[in-house]
């Protein structure tokens, strides 16, 4: 079969690699009909998250049709369309019994591996390195889905690949996001990063009552993206402070709640943002985090500060006084896919949202070097890459 294989910084190839077969009786194979580019691909492609080996199948947004079952998948058979959650959950373990499928303890095996670094393992995640339990993704033709009993879903008759392939991430991502914040009728919900994750937290905010989103980026289409598709207001941090912009339209309070939908590789230009680029550049940092630290800030006395941007290791200098004095609460991770799926199916149903509004590149899976090069750099207005096996 053809998949998208990591060889190198900036270095992903489409390659010709033996097809998936079961290996446990829990496992399904799906082939592919609709994956994605995601922006925490970027990291891979950057090379910042480590534990990639050549030859890696990149992708964890994926959806397709079932092809071949274990003997013990039982909920599924031949033929059923599914998406396929990007975190892998055994449905047994305590955490999974909990709902808090992201941090399940039975699918990741290279567990030790993680717990070196992070004190425990979360669970393994599709196509996103061995530190993650090294699972081949889903920017491929076909994939092994393990556990296939407990993660993937069955798509309701009636809605298109475009309409629910996005509930694989970046949709239960954003919902889970602003779920994080714990919102009221009447509340501001600032969010840092209007891309995809980023649209949805803002869409999410106004399902679960906020009365007003206010989004923070420099890219013109994302921005007007937020304005006209997720009915926020907008603040270009390039052309704007954000900090005394936001206490102005928050009448000095400042913002409710505070989304980071960015992440490890923020961008800026002040002093602490080039200091973050130079330490990273060295190897002397793991993430530049300055949207976290504006977020903090930002954030009102007693208010939340959600974080869905991933974060990889250590983070410098961050104003956690402030964060102290303020009396803020912090909710972050990885999304349990899998508690979000029902809740957010029917949404779609009901019109509510259609997610295919991100999509602004459909490609074939032979152009994704093409697609990855098109995303990283922002070229043609890109906001969302779809692709097709």
């Amino acid at each position: 079969m053809k998949a998208l294989c990591w060889q190198g910084k900036h270095d992903v190839r489409v390659e010709n690699v033996p097809d998936p077969k079961i290996l446990n009786p829990r496992d399904a194979i799906v082939k592919i009909t609709t994956t994605c580019i995601c922006g925490s691909d970027l990291h891979l492609y950057d090379g910042v998250i480590p534990s990639m080996e050549k030859g890696d199948i990149l992708g964890h947004e994926f959806m397709g049709e079932v092809i071949e079952l274990g003997p013990q998948v039982k909920n599924l058979k031949v033929g059923d369309r599914v998406v396929v959650p990007f975190t892998i959950a055994c449905g047994g373990c305590f955490f999974c019994n909990k709902q808090l499928w992201s941090l399940c303890d039975n699918s990741n095996p290279n567990y030790l591996q993680a717990k070196e670094m992070y004190g425990q393992s979360p669970s393994a995640l599709f196509g996103y390195s061995h530190l993650f339990g090294g699972y081949a993704g889903g920017q491929a033709e076909y994939v092994r889905v393990p556990f296939a009993d407990v993660g993937p879903y069955k798509v309701p008759e009636g809605l298109t690949d475009e309409q629910v392939v996005f509930l694989t991430d970046i949709f239960p991502t954003g919902y889970m996001a602003a779920e994080n914040c714990g919102i009221e009728p009447g509340d501001t919900v600032a969010v840092w990063g209007a891309g995809p994750v980023g649209q949805f937290a803002m869409q999410s905010a106004y399902l679960l009552g906020a009365e007003r989103v206010i989004a923070i980026d420099n890219i013109p289409e994302r921005l007007r993206m937020a304005e006209t598709q997720s009915k926020a207001d907008t603040i270009n941090f390039q052309d704007t402070p954000v900090l005394p912009r936001l206490e102005e339209m928050t009448g000095g309070r400042g913002p409710d709640h505070c989304i980071d939908a960015v992440g490890l590789e923020a961008h800026g230009t002040s002093p602490g943002e080039l200091y973050d680029w130079a330490k990273m550049g060295m190897r002397m940092a793991t993430d530049r985090p300055n949207v976290l630290r504006q977020a903090i800030q930002a954030c009102r006395k007693g208010g939340t500060v959600s974080i869905p941007g991933v974060y990889g290791g250590f983070l410098d200098k961050i104003p956690f006084g402030a964060a102290f004095s303020k009396g803020l609460t912090f909710k972050m991770g990885q999304t349990h896919v899998q508690k979000y799926l029902p809740i957010l199916t029917d949404h779609i149903q009901k019109g509510d949202i259609d997610p295919s509004f991100v999509i602004t590149h459909r490609l074939k899976l032979d152009e994704a070097p093409k697609g990855y090069d098109i995303f990283k750099n922002k070229k043609d207005d890109c906001i969302k890459i779809v692709l097709k096996p």
